[in-house]
């Protein structure tokens, strides 16, 4: 994956209301939002996952920047997004499911950003088709500053790294 400026992407998210379950699902449909539109004038880690309520997903990786949100918010970081080959239903029940407060979602439920970002790997040797790459990345206005990509990506991997995109490893490199 290149650093610079990312192209153009649109993502569909819930509408607050569908996330505190004020409003119907059937009158209130996922929303398109630019990928522009949540960098633009920011500083911003995004955070690719394999996917939601898996277990080191779960239990480390996004627990971890939640938790450390305070620090990154010191070190000049405005946003934390998670991004994962999961549609928008899944991952906002996820992360309310975690009770997670300040990482925010992108569904990337066709895989289009993770494939374009060179990230999207095969992992049906575990029975889950198409995902995403661990990685972080820190973006400063549009502009991918930093890449931390888990080692040995490739298609059904045995193994699910998780070291260099920890929240406690990035934030330590934050300038």
């Amino acid at each position: 994956m290149p650093l610079g400026k990312l192209k153009e992407y649109v993502f569909m998210q819930l509408p607050q209301c569908l996330k505190d379950e004020s409003c119907c699902p059937l009158t209130n449909p996922p929303e398109k939002v630019k990928l522009s539109s949540l960098l633009k004038g920011k500083n911003v880690i995004i955070v690719g996952i394999p996917g939601a309520f898996t277990p080191k997903c779960s239990k480390m990786h996004i627990p971890e920047y939640d938790k450390l949100y305070t620090e990154f918010r010191k070190k000049g970081i405005d946003d934390i997004y998670v991004t994962t080959v999961n549609d928008p239903y899944v991952t906002s029940s996820w992360l309310k499911s975690m009770k997670i407060k300040n990482v925010k979602s992108i569904p990337d439920g066709n895989g289009k950003f993770a494939k374009d970002i060179g990230m999207l790997v095969k992992k049906e040797n575990l029975g889950l088709g198409d995902r995403s790459w661990r990685y972080a990345m820190v973006i400063r206005n549009g502009k991918v500053e930093k890449i931390y990509e888990e080692e040995g990506k490739r298609n059904n991997c045995h193994t699910d790294p998780l070291l260099v995109s920890r929240a406690g490893n990035v934030l330590k490199d934050l300038n």
